[in-house]
């Protein structure tokens, strides 16, 4: 992790933590993280990558708020990540990359592939599968206390996880995200209700890790990780080279999804994925499911996802 190397880009107006590692002159992996995770998360799969000869890049979208640049945009979307995305790699001097994305990061980097295809040698996502616009609308089928509703509602989130400290609503959602049943809060209770303070972290997350989310988070807050992905999800994407209803990811792409996911619970997921239809929108997707895995599969199992990662680094050179 000491080799990891740590600076600011300006995009669009403001600086962005960005954290890399492996030779400039080797292939590049930008890493794109979800919610609530930071750069850290892919800690594991950063340093395989670079050691197996890859240059690993993992920007930090939550440093739009910190305390030393401008305040952060009211409204931030996805197009707008994909922007800074674009903007992260022309600074750098990339013109062709494998994305990885994890939750919201890979819906930020299947859309990145729609809107530039020519930059993309392939895309791994974990969690989350592309999904053709209009489906958030499965969502209004679970309860009322569906975390995602709730986290919709503007001033919802921010005053039940201003309760706590940074640490703390990391450590919940850690807890939560790491189960198989999709959090669901009753009437009269909230999402961050829904944990037991003296639930222990899952055992491959350490106290050293929820620090580095916890400093981080401290200074940058929740507004941002709340407007994108779950203040977004009904915004229209449209892809400057396909037209809306011939939407398709063509390049080569690996979903890696653990069965205890959660994200599998939700309406006609797992139909989706396993009867194929997923095919009609990525056409050349492998998907391999780790039997025990659970939403932060890459933290869980990191040799058995570096594995998976290398393996179609190696097949998709570019």
């Amino acid at each position: 992790m000491d080799q990891v190397k740590h600076t600011y880009v300006q995009v669009n107006g403001l600086k962005l933590h960005v954290a890399e590692i492996g030779s400039y002159s080797s292939p590049a992996v930008v890493f794109l993280h979800g919610f609530p995770e930071i750069w850290y998360t892919w800690r594991h799969q950063m340093i395989a990558v670079a050691n197996a000869g890859f240059r690993a890049i993992a920007p930090d979208y939550r440093g739009y708020g910190l305390s030393d640049i401008p305040a952060e945009p009211e409204k931030t979307s996805f197009v707008d990540l994909v922007n800074d995305t674009a903007s992260i790699l022309d600074s750098l001097s990339i013109s062709k990359v494998v994305l990885i994305g994890k939750d919201f990061g890979a819906m930020v980097g299947y859309t990145f592939t729609l809107f530039h295809p020519e930059k993309v040698a392939g895309v791994i996502t974990l969690g989350v599968p592309f999904r053709p616009p209009g489906s958030h609308k499965t969502h209004q089928a679970l309860p009322e206390g569906f975390y995602i509703r709730r986290w919709q509602e503007p001033g919802r989130a921010e005053a039940d996880f201003g309760r706590f400290d940074a640490k703390t609503v990391v450590r919940n959602i850690y807890i939560m995200f790491s189960r198989s049943e999709i959090p669901i809060a009753g009437e009269n209770q909230e999402i961050m209700e829904l944990v037991d303070p003296s639930t222990p972290l899952p055992s491959w997350f350490t106290e050293d890790d929820l620090a580095a989310y916890g400093e981080l988070y401290h200074k940058s807050g929740f507004q941002t990780p709340l407007q994108v992905p779950y203040r977004s999800f009904k915004e229209k994407i449209e892809s400057p080279k396909q037209g809306l209803n011939d939407l398709k990811v063509e390049a080569p792409a690996l979903l890696i999804m653990g069965e205890k996911d959660y994200v599998f619970k939700f309406p006609g997921t797992e139909e989706y994925l396993k009867s194929g239809e997923v095919k009609k929108y990525v056409p050349n997707l492998e998907i391999i499911y780790l039997p025990q895995g659970c939403h932060f599969v890459h933290e869980q199992f990191p040799d058995q996802v570096n594995q998976l990662i290398l393996n179609f680094l190696n097949h998709n050179k570019y």
